[in-house]
């Protein structure tokens, strides 16, 4: 019984933690990966500099909101399933249901949210994702060699810029460690602390089972009854497990599986896609906005459910199924030189992001630089809370918007 009251203490510990995060975490996947890192590296300490970011470039490989397979992956480590389900819920739940809100009552909620005070939350991101860039590359890149592998990463990164071509410097990344960083000492870090659960083979290989027969049986079942629930879960959950990248490049692919077939109107999806813009959590919960969307709002919380499930279910199998080998693999010798080589390119593919669309879309003027630089600070030196820099920056960039 005293056990049982542990797990069930450490779940709900791990979905108030995520909650927290679900509710301040603005500024899409790579910012995301910022909050997490000041959270459960720096901060509580549940693993190191070094695993979260062989974590960051598992997720990197995986397709699927990268963030948010993060966090499931924290969340099982640390309390099993219900673990993964508690950080998932607690990191999805705030922004699905203002966008489900925002969904049942558009014309109500269309300014919801000031300009000037969606402008101060991107501002806010620039200086978190700069706070994360840094903190990395003083652990990961230590050295002339993987400070240039950092460099060369983000500019091939920018000058080519496609989701293939990020995979591409992944892999070289990976390559070049081999040879160049063959001879450096390793480290035995684990993933975790000790005494945490992991997924055992057998349950690695019923979730891949189940991943590929999902993805290859969906689409012939939901051929066989068009107008059932299963060609919208065939949609959203093919969306999950091929997209590469996430956030904002599932945004097309959804647009022409729903737009065309006139299940959601062209206006109301611009619309969501503007409002997915102004919450935090992942940008993935734009499929509840969709289902909500859908059939004139008839049924409305029920395929918003449908949707936010089924584009996430991807998501849990991949990191249930891979992640026993990737703590496996990570200990090898072989993979640990390869990973001396991805980590930075890691950490160049954040700084190319930094720029590209972070700051480019948020830094537009002089007092947007000067709202980036006191956020930077807040959070580097002042060591402010990210919730409350955040408030700030949003109530600033409102002021700053009616000034001009």
């Amino acid at each position: 019984m005293h056990a049982e009251n542990n797990t069930d203490a450490r779940v709900w510990s791990v979905f108030l933690i995520f909650l927290k995060l679900g509710l301040t975490s603005f500024g899409g996947p790579v910012a995301h990966l910022g909050y997490f890192r000041e959270e459960f590296v720096q901060r509580r300490k549940w693993l190191s500099e070094q695993a979260y970011a062989d974590l960051v470039a598992l997720c990197q490989f995986l397709p699927g909101p990268a963030s948010s397979q993060v966090g499931i992956a924290l969340g099982l480590s640390r309390s099993g399933y219900s673990g993964a389900l508690a950080a998932w819920l607690g990191f999805t739940m705030p922004s699905a249901i203002l966008l489900i809100g925002f969904a049942l009552g558009l014309s109500a909620y269309s300014e919801w949210l000031p300009e000037g005070a969606i402008h101060g939350l991107k501002v806010v991101a620039v200086a978190v994702v700069i706070q994360a860039v840094w903190g990395m590359a003083r652990n990961l890149c230590p050295d002339v060699q993987r400070l240039t592998l950092m460099a060369l990463a983000a500019c091939f990164s920018l000058l080519m810029p496609s989701i293939w071509s990020q995979v591409a410097v992944i892999v070289f990344a990976g390559l070049i460690g081999l040879i160049v960083f063959r001879d450096q000492p390793l480290n035995s870090d684990k993933l975790t602390q000790t005494g945490v659960f992991q997924p055992g083979k057998a349950a690695s290989s019923v979730a891949l089972l189940m991943f590929f027969s999902l993805l290859l049986l969906l689409p012939f079942v939901a051929a066989a009854f068009p107008d059932s629930l299963l060609a919208v879960v065939d949609i959203f959950y093919r969306a999950g497990s091929l997209v590469f990248g996430g956030g904002h490049v599932v945004l097309p692919l959804l647009q022409a599986e729903v737009v065309p077939g006139g299940l959601v109107d062209e206006s109301a999806f611009l619309a969501g896609y503007g409002a997915a813009q102004a919450v935090p959590g992942p940008l993935f919960t734009f499929s509840a906005f969709l289902g909500a969307s859908m059939q004139g709002g008839e049924h409305a919380l029920v395929l918003a459910m449908v949707c936010l499930v089924a584009i996430f279910v991807p998501s849990f199998l991949l990191v249930i199924g891979v992640l026993p080998y990737w703590e496996t693999l990570r200990q090898q010798q072989a993979t640990q030189h390869a990973l001396m080589g991805v980590n930075a390119a890691v950490v160049g593919l954040l700084l190319a992001a930094c720029y590209q669309p972070v700051w480019t879309s948020a830094i537009l003027r002089p007092q947007d630089f000067c709202l980036g630089l006191l956020a930077l600070l807040a959070l580097m030196f002042w060591k402010w809370s990210p919730w409350l820099v955040v408030c700030l920056g949003s109530v600033f960039g409102a002021v700053m918007a009616a000034l001009v």
